[in-house]
């Protein structure tokens, strides 16, 4: 005999209507719901939307008035600032469950049905109406908005199969959902608003707001019960782009999205989204974390296009890829990214990046100065004020120390020696005295490239293989 899996969620025992009376189950509007469960987890100090960082003080706020509210709602910002991620939240604050009557495409409440079939059914029926439960990660629609996205997609058609079962085109029972009524009683997610054609706008308008569907020449009275959400880019989303004016004074609020603006919560968001496949250090991803800020400040960068968080979670990514092709190929025990990984990665995100006009050829130099940038400050930051006279003094009779993507850690570790000041410099970077010889090597490169950009030791890159020292 198999155990029930404790993490498998289980519905209600209720299967009729006249169980769920009996229950005493009660249901309520999507934006009741919505409401209502928000506000307990603000009285219990819980989280409301889990795993979104960085907004507390400024979307939150906003997004927690608009659902107390009651309002539709839309997402503005530029690519990357976490719309789809804060729009998929929202399904947290449904009830885990909710009774539909059974077999129904539009999910009818089995109190108060509003779809011809269901309506014959709970007449014939009664408290014997069959019903089904759905858990509220069910309840979530989401459709990416493309210009070829047709009437039939959203709101529904004729279905030429229940014609040709002799049903009249007149009789409701012949259309086909599309994914707006399929959402009924849930949330609804559209991204990328803007791109759908206006007449798609018109015909979505129709729906929320009218609360009918109209479909090759007849109207269908359907008073759908929908939360909607959508996302868009501001510069999408004004009198001068491609929305429609009612349908956009149908939504109660317009809520600003922005990037991150702290480097902790960058980091944090790193360390949340980023599936790295070897060892990334706090410092590497601090680096990752100002590289991509100083992109989004750059003046050769488009910033209409924005720089996506998705480009520091790849680049994260990549980094760790990369320590773990070294780590294969030099027989290295252990998978630690380094400074020199950055290097090796950029072009591979190249195409992640939009520049102006004025910068064409210059990509990947913009890309260099902006990441020796990044790397210094966290040099200052993390390093600042501490005595490296240690490591400079390796240098001061002629010494150098040769390293690159290929050169394994003992490698590194054996050219330089020991070194007066280490153990503060691997307190300061968060390793301590228990740090694996990988994670000595990365402070120790780190300590290395700082030390160069700061213009107390030399550096010549020559084949991938790069040596500190030289004159």
């Amino acid at each position: 005999m198999t155990e029930a899996n404790p993490s498998t969620p289980t519905a209600p025992a209720a299967t009729t209507l006249g169980q769920l009376r009996a229950s005493g189950h009660t249901t309520r509007g999507i934006k009741d719901e919505l409401r209502t469960n928000l506000l307990a987890r603000l009285r219990a100090g819980e989280t409301a939307f889990p795993g979104i960082v960085g907004f507390d003080d400024s979307v939150l706020p906003e997004l927690e008035g608009a659902i107390l509210a009651g309002h539709d709602l839309v997402l503005l910002g530029e690519r990357g600032q976490g719309k789809t991620r804060l729009m998929r939240t929202l399904v947290q604050l449904l009830d885990e469950w909710s009774p539909d009557v059974e077999g129904c495409e539009i999910h009818d409440d089995p109190y108060a049905p509003v779809c011809v079939r269901c309506q014959a059914l709970a007449a014939e029926l009664g408290d014997d109406l069959p019903l089904s439960w759905r858990h509220r990660d069910d309840r979530y629609t989401e459709k990416l908005a493309t210009p070829d996205t047709s009437v039939g997609d959203l709101i529904g058609d004729v279905d030429p199969v229940k014609v040709a079962q002799g049903r009249t085109l007149g009789d409701p029972e012949t259309v086909h959902y599309g994914l707006v009524p399929r959402a009924n009683r849930g949330v609804f997610g559209l991204n990328e608003l803007p791109d759908l054609a206006e007449r798609i706008q018109v015909a979505l308008f129709n729906v929320l707001e009218e609360r009918d569907i109209q479909v090759r020449g007849y109207s269908l009275r359907l008073p759908l019960d929908l939360f909607l959400v959508a996302t868009a880019n501001p510069e999408d989303y004004t009198n001068r782009g491609r929305i429609i004016t009612p349908l956009k004074d149908r939504f109660g609020a317009e809520i600003r999205t922005h990037y991150l603006t702290e480097l902790g919560d960058e980091v944090a968001l790193l360390r949340q989204e980023a599936e790295v496949v070897a060892e990334v250090g706090d410092p590497l991803l601090e680096v990752l974390a100002r590289f991509t800020a100083n992109l989004r400040g750059s003046t050769s960068v488009d910033q209409r296009s924005g720089v996506s968080a998705r480009f520091t979670i790849a680049a994260a990514e990549a980094v760790s890829a990369s320590a773990l092709r070294r780590a294969a190929r030099t027989g290295d025990d252990e998978a630690v990214a380094r400074i020199c990984d950055i290097g090796v990665v950029l072009p591979t995100l190249l195409g992640k990046v939009e520049f102006e006009m004025g910068e064409e050829g210059r990509e990947r130099a913009v890309l260099d100065h902006l990441l020796r940038l990044a790397v210094a400050a966290t040099f200052r930051d993390r390093l600042g004020g501490l005595d490296l006279a240690g490591f400079t003094g390796v240098f001061a009779e002629g010494a150098v120390v040769e390293t690159g993507e290929l050169v394994p850690a003992r490698e590194l570790l054996t050219q330089l020696g020991s070194v007066s000041g280490l153990s503060k410099v691997l307190d300061r970077l968060g390793y301590g005295d228990a740090a694996s010889r990988g994670q000595v090597a990365s402070a120790v490169e780190f300590v290395l490239e700082g030390l160069h950009l700061t213009r107390r030791i030399e550096k010549e890159t020559v084949d991938g293989r790069t040596v500190y020292g030289a004159a």
